[in-house]
């Protein structure tokens, strides 16, 4: 008995020395137990300044988790210009999200240094924002380091592009051990934000030889939105992509996927793909059911190629890898 017990401690010692879970909610109850209401305090003041603070942290959040774990690479910045920020995908990520984490990583330094990652940071800011937006809270496990290396090579094919297939966006979360209900839930975060015309023109514009519009588009948004993004439109004029409530977080971008009017082709074919409409049909239903099942894939989403242990590093400055 005793041996086992021993074998066990060791087979525990090593997981814990390989970083495998060691995320825990209190983690920082002793080293700064106040971690969580500084950064929400943080995070509040800098939604005082401007909206923009909720989308762009929450995207943040999700393009840095999906590109080598939630390690916080995608906060670096390279005089080379050639970091994970750097790459196309990234350059749309709006640096007010950028500015949360850093005014929020100051905050906590001040009280802990050396102490907090910037990869919980910005973990911990993602769930602020929801709340702020109204959407629901819920506990974020912490333990997360940064990550060493930030690559702008390295984001090519591991985000969802916006004219993906119900196949194609399954195959992507799977690799990150997410599930179709965490995909749906998690495009849901389409009920805030905007995006540049470019990301959805063909649709309006260019759809098929037999139909320059796509037909699954509501007519009506679509002339709405060529009011907004016409041909050879400013590339920096964006609109919202929830087109009801688009400061809210809410249920209702599963209601505008059943009248037609989701954004991209990745938004619509979640309704019109029989394999995933009763659920876009149940959460646009059931606000409760949507915001259980965005609260879960959060969480797991926060587990994505985590660092911990001896992995990674503690930066004192998010944008600096070896600060």
């Amino acid at each position: 008995m005793e041996r086992g017990y021993m074998l066990l401690l060791v087979v525990l010692i090593i997981a814990m020395g390989r970083g495998e879970g060691q995320l825990a909610e209190n983690f920082y109850s002793s080293s700064c137990p106040n971690v969580e209401g500084i950064v929400r305090q943080a995070v509040s003041t800098k939604f005082g300044q401007t909206f923009t603070t909720i989308p762009a942290t929450l995207r943040l959040f999700f393009h840095d988790c999906f590109v080598t774990g939630c390690d916080a690479s995608t906060m670096v910045s390279s005089p080379n210009g050639d970091a994970e920020k750097d790459a196309p995908d990234n350059l749309s990520l709006a640096g007010d999200g950028f500015d949360t984490v850093v005014k929020a990583k100051q905050a906590v330094e001040a009280a802990c240094p050396k102490v907090v990652s910037c990869a919980d940071i910005l973990a911990l800011a993602a769930r602020d924002v929801v709340v702020l937006a109204g959407g629901p809270s819920f506990n974020v496990e912490l333990g997360r380091r940064d990550g060493m290396v930030s690559q702008a090579s390295l984001v090519k094919g591991n985000l969802p592009e916006p004219d993906f297939t119900l196949s194609q966006l399954n195959a992507m979360f799977a690799k990150n051990n997410l599930n179709q209900i965490d995909m749906i839930a998690l495009s849901g975060a389409h009920t805030l934000g905007f995006s540049h015309c470019n990301r959805f023109a063909n649709r309006l514009y260019s759809f098929s030889s037999s139909s320059p519009v796509d037909p699954s588009l509501n007519a009506e948004y679509a002339q709405q939105l060529m009011n907004a993004c016409p041909r050879n439109v400013d590339p920096s004029i964006a609109i919202d992509m929830d087109p009801v409530t688009p400061r809210t977080f809410d249920n209702v971008y599963f209601q505008n996927l059943v009248s037609g009017k989701g954004l991209f082709t990745s938004d619509e074919v979640l309704f019109s793909d029989p394999a995933s409409q009763p659920t876009v049909n149940d959460f646009a239903k059931n606000s409760g059911d949507f915001n259980g099942a965005f609260a879960t894939a959060m969480r797991k989403l926060g587990r994505v190629g985590v660092k911990t242990g001896s992995q990674g590093r503690i930066r004192t400055d998010c944008t600096v890898i070896n600060s």
